[in-house]
């Protein structure tokens, strides 16, 4: 009896750091974390309660990510969203030295020459933000709802490609979400495969 419990305890613990890095699932509480923003703001996603929130994986030197942003297509969206109550976090899991890794001066400057419009923009170079949430591309894409649970998880939109007039005509995932859960409805589309570059981690 006692090797037995000893067994089913061994097993408990090789299985619970499994349980901590769970990727998100539709439906279930999103991954919460604290972070320290570039404007020096304290960000911890549970404290947005109330609120639709959108969590956006960026690397500014991913030609998909340029695609969005060189075109403003995507502050565009920020700002279409903030304005509409929605907390918008940009996160940047790129690690030292891999495409995409900036300082905070470097993301500063970023930010005001890009004209980002989302509501803070953090660095994450320990890429932990980025496994908490599984995040594989740039951009991958979260929408949370009201009540703190994954709404939608995917692309940003249905046009897997670097080509700016791919925009012309494209649905995008993220702006039907957010308008669903404005308007209390549940997401249509909740989940697709992402699209982009692969997060730069450190390994």
């Amino acid at each position: 009896m006692r090797r037995h419990l000893h067994v089913l305890l061994s097993t408990l613990f090789l299985l619970m750091p499994m349980a901590a890095n769970a990727a998100p699932e539709l439906g279930k509480p999103a991954p919460d974390f604290t972070a320290t923003a570039v404007d020096g703001a304290t960000v911890k996603p549970s404290d947005f309660a109330g609120k639709v929130v959108v969590v956006e994986w960026n690397n500014p030197g991913c030609p998909f990510v340029k695609k969005h942003y060189d075109t403003g297509s995507m502050q565009k969206l920020q700002s279409y969203a903030t304005k509409k109550g929605v907390v918008w976090l940009t996160v940047n899991s790129g690690a030292p030295d891999r495409q995409g890794n900036m300082t905070t001066e470097q993301a500063k400057e970023f930010i005001t020459a890009q004209k980002l419009a989302s509501t803070h923009y953090i660095l994450d170079p320990e890429g932990s933000i980025g496994k908490l949430y599984g995040a594989k591309s740039t951009p991958h894409m979260f929408v949370i709802d009201k009540k703190g649970n994954i709404a939608y998880m995917g692309a940003i939109d249905d046009k897997p490609t670097t080509d700016p007039e791919s925009l012309k005509g494209a649905k995008n995932y993220v702006k039907a979400a957010v308008d669903s859960l404005l308007a209390g409805k549940s997401v249509e589309t909740a989940s697709t495969q992402a699209y982009g570059c692969s997060v730069k981690y450190a390994d």
